[in-house]
């Protein structure tokens, strides 16, 4: 996030149960790059299961996979689909036009921020809190 910009961050909430969010994005980044899923959990600091759970997951979640596996020792891998690529680009319209439709909100939230707040002493109160 850019200093003094507050920013919109979205977890789409599917009506079948399913979600695609912030955290999908970056596994399909990074399976992008990595062309793997193991490649893509050490690129993310993520166990391999949780990857793998994940990618599992947001192929269930839709009619088309998102993530074309390859298991194997030779040829292995990851790719993301066409379906995959669509789906981040329309998950980056959503966010574009999110973004734009609360500019003028988020302006307003910023300009009524104390600046010295300091997240680490938010997160001790509400643990001390909670004890």
């Amino acid at each position: 996030m850019q200093d003094g910009e507050a920013q919109v961050l979205l977890e789409i909430a599917l009506p079948n149960g399913g979600s695609f969010g912030p955290q999908d994005l970056a596994l399909i980044d990074a399976i992008r790059a990595q062309r793997s899923i193991i490649g893509a959990s050490r690129a993310l600091g993520l166990s391999y299961r949780k990857c793998w759970l994940c990618v599992d997951s947001l192929n269930r979640t839709f009619e088309a996979p998102a993530i074309a596996t390859f298991p194997g020792r030779r040829g292995g891998g990851a790719e993301v689909t066409a379906f995959g690529e669509r789906l981040v680009a329309l998950y980056r319209s959503i966010e574009r036009h999110a973004s734009l439709s609360a500019k003028k909100s988020l302006e307003e939230l910023t300009a009524s921020l104390d600046w010295s707040f300091e997240k680490e002493a938010k997160a001790a109160g509400a643990a001390r809190d909670l004890g």
